[in-house]
Order: C-alpha cells, then structure tokens, then sequence
C-alpha cells in the first residue's frame, strides 16, 4: 500500500471509537432520513400528476434531482461511515450547498407550490444536522489532514 492510500482512511481504532460511531451513526441516519423524505416526496408528485395546480414541470423535475442527490448524499455517508476522507468533503458540501439552494427555492417565488416548499424545508432541516455533525469537532479531527500524517 502506499503512503498516499494509508492516508486517506482513518485508523480503524479511530472509526471504532465510541464517540466517532455515535457521529457516523447520526450521519447515516440523517441521510437517510433525507432519502426517505425524497422518495415520499416524488411518490405524492407521481400520485397526483393529474393535478395541475398540485404538480407541474418544475415540481417534478425538483423532486427527481431531490432523490438525486439524496441518493448521492446516502452514498457519501456510507463511504464516511468507512473512512474516506474524500467521500467526507464531499458530503460536507454537498449538504451545505444544498441547504442553500433549498433558501433559495423557500425564499423566491415561482412555480413551487406551497407544500412542495414545505417539503423542502423538512429535507434543509435535516441537512443541516447532516452539516451540523459532518462538522462538528469530533468528524473534523477524524478526517483532518493532520490526522492523515498520525496513520
């Protein structure tokens, strides 16, 4: 193995330490909480496609890239919760980035419809405890560059 790959996972007795598996735990169950919502989600927008004041274009086309990137984000919390530290800065941007973007789909007006906004402030409330424990001393110190030379 090389000095590189050493350093891009973890110590296993770091992953295993009680307090980073009550942080990755919180992690997977965040995610998926976000995936489930999603998925609810575009389920009721595939239901009631017949009603047009309830679901148009741009409800459908959000809902789909929602479970996207809920799928990506649960992907991202699996390969954490395994000690990749690129699979961690990602998911730490991603969530912040999406939180944002939800703001901004709350915030302006436009073709979303009241419950879908509604939606989406579930899914940014989650995400911000995915950022909130994705940044939180313990995972930072886990995945720190200086944690890396320590392997």
């Amino acid at each position: 193995m090389n000095a590189a790959a050493s350093r891009s996972i973890p110590d296993s007795a770091e992953l295993a330490h009680p307090e980073t598996r009550t942080a990755l735990r919180r992690l997977t169950l965040l995610v998926r909480g976000y995936l489930a919502v999603s998925v609810v989600t575009l389920a009721a927008v595939a239901l009631l496609r017949n009603h047009s004041g309830v679901v148009n274009s741009a409800v459908w086309i959000r809902g789909t890239i929602v479970v996207i990137s809920a799928m990506v984000t649960t992907a991202l919390a699996a390969r954490t919760a395994r000690g990749s530290r690129g699979a961690y800065r990602r998911l730490r941007i991603i969530s912040a980035v999406t939180v944002v973007a939800i703001v901004a789909i709350i915030a302006a007006p436009g073709p979303f419809p009241l419950w879908m906004k509604a939606d989406q402030a579930v899914c940014g409330l989650v995400l911000i405890g995915v950022a909130a424990v994705a940044n939180g001393a313990r995972m930072r110190s886990l995945f720190s560059d200086s944690a890396a030379d320590r392997v």
